[in-house]
């Protein structure tokens, strides 16, 4: 039972909270914000699919290809690089936040949603490999800051973030297919207990719940694709044994380590691109810039083209988000090679971290696909199996990238579905092992930096 009075520490209590002046009708704002902001995700998502889809299938069949050949993207790539390299050099706000410090920091102001929007669209359907999840959530946030007047920002400071914090969650709801994956994400990444928590937590629930609703029944009703992550379907699993342990462990160890391994190179080239964090050099100008920028979006297009000349396979499952591929590869696992799925992990991981340093989306989806095809790898080890490898793999990446182990193992028992039930103990001990190992090599990364002689890198100052 809550305590009714104010706490020693001069708190405001539980019930304070919710019967502070206004808090009523900012909730009633946040679910308001949920429908507009779902409305706009959804034109962005649709149009982000439908250019992809333009892209990689319907223009290498205009020119009587039956698939994009090996060399298509690195015109896509030359075209990314060169739509965004003047979004992020001019436009406000820059095109967004840099995929590898994360999701994004506070709410985005209205004024740079824009920039945010183009540079996804001038990245994302071209093959740059990133997830939409942060253009999601930075647009999200400047809608909902629209809600309300630049002077009541100013007048209750408190409004922002929690406005900001409510369209992010009623966007990111959209893309993961569940409101529920956004709650726990804004609960695990706030850090906060008690009444705070409540207080940041209802408008966000509120608002990712009511976008869900709409976003979901506009996609049925307009017949578009709604681009959210999922499975159409997965392999039977089973009640993990100890077998699935042995080897699970050792796989979450080896994903946390890919995917630490593509961040860090993710922040070299982000220095590369738009100058040294720590300052020991100029910061580049703003047509250096650009031209890196271009530069390493061809390098994204190298490493996806290596991938299709080494398997003789599409190169579009190297490049994107990689929802579809995952899907493909949940639902047939044995088509793949050992092979074609090591090409598969290393060339898209290179990819990744060039792309999270220099181009524009989210860390997320291309993570969950690398340990998902490493997962699989690990699937013929004896004792394994491969629906286990997947669904470990999944959850593995996602905590390791994210630094958030309940919201990943959330996220991966809702792509598993039905499935989920069996796996849930060995998703949350993948989850578990691949951030405190994440957590240890960004902390030995630290460490040799800060006794080279050259001082700190960025890559030591990862996370």
């Amino acid at each position: 039972m809550p305590e009714q009075t104010r706490s020693a520490s001069g708190s405001p209590t539980l019930r304070e909270v919710l019967l502070k002046k206004g808090y009523i009708g900012l909730l009633l704002i946040a679910a308001l914000v949920g429908a507009p902001v779902s409305l706009a995700a959804f034109g962005f998502v649709s149009l982000e699919h439908e250019l992809q889809h333009w892209v990689w299938e319907s223009l290498p069949t205009a020119l009587g290809m039956d698939r994009a050949p090996w060399w298509w993207p690195l015109p896509a790539l030359l075209l990314a690089g060169l739509l965004v390299a003047p979004v992020v050099t001019r436009l406000p706000g820059r095109g967004g936040h840099i995929p590898v410090d994360g999701l994004g920091g506070p709410p985005m102001p209205p004024v740079s949603v824009p920039g945010v929007v183009l540079a996804a669209l001038a990245c994302l359907p071209l093959g740059a490999v990133l997830g939409p999840e942060a253009p999601l959530m930075a647009m999200g946030s400047g809608l909902a800051l629209l809600a309300v007047s630049s002077a009541k920002r100013s007048a209750q400071p408190q409004l922002s973030p929690v406005l900001g914090a409510a369209g992010s969650a009623a966007a990111i709801s959209t893309i993961f297919g569940s409101p529920l994956v956004a709650a726990v994400m804004i609960i695990e990444a706030a850090g906060l207990g008690g009444p705070k928590l409540t207080l940041l937590i209802l408008p966000c629930l509120l608002a990712s719940g009511v976008g869900a609703l709409v976003f979901t029944g506009f996609g049925n009703w307009t017949g578009l694709s709604i681009g959210a992550l999922s499975l159409p379907s997965v392999p039977k699993t089973a009640v993990p044994d100890l077998a699935d342990f042995v080897w699970g462990i050792p796989l979450a160890v080896v994903v946390a380590l890919i995917c630490v391994c593509g961040q860090s190179v993710g922040r070299r080239v982000k220095a590369y691109t738009n100058g040294d964090p720590t300052g020991s050099a100029p910061p580049p100008t703003a047509r250096v810039t650009a031209v890196r920028t271009v530069v390493c979006a061809v390098a994204v297009g190298v490493c996806i083209c290596a991938y299709a000349l080494l398997t003789g396979r599409s190169p579009e499952e190297a490049a994107l988000s990689g929802q579809l591929t995952l899907g493909a590869l949940a639902a047939q696992p044995a088509s793949w090679s050992i092979g074609a799925l090591i090409a598969l992990t290393l060339c898209k991981a290179a990819g990744w971290g060039i792309s999270l340093g220099s181009l524009r989306g989210g860390p997320i989806f291309p993570a969950i696909l690398i340990g998902a095809a490493t997962g699989v790898v690990f699937g013929p080890l004896p004792g394994l199996g491969i629906a286990q490898g997947l669904a470990a793999g999944i959850a593995a990446s996602a905590a390791a990238v994210t630094r958030l182990p309940v919201t990943s193992a959330v996220l991966a028992a809702e792509l598993l579905g039905s499935e989920a039930t069996d796996a849930l103990p060995l998703v949350i001990v993948a989850a578990v092992t691949a951030f405190v190992s994440g957590e240890l090599f960004r902390s030995l990364a630290r460490r040799r930096s800060a006794a080279s002689p050259d001082g700190p890198s960025p890559v030591a100052e990862a996370g």
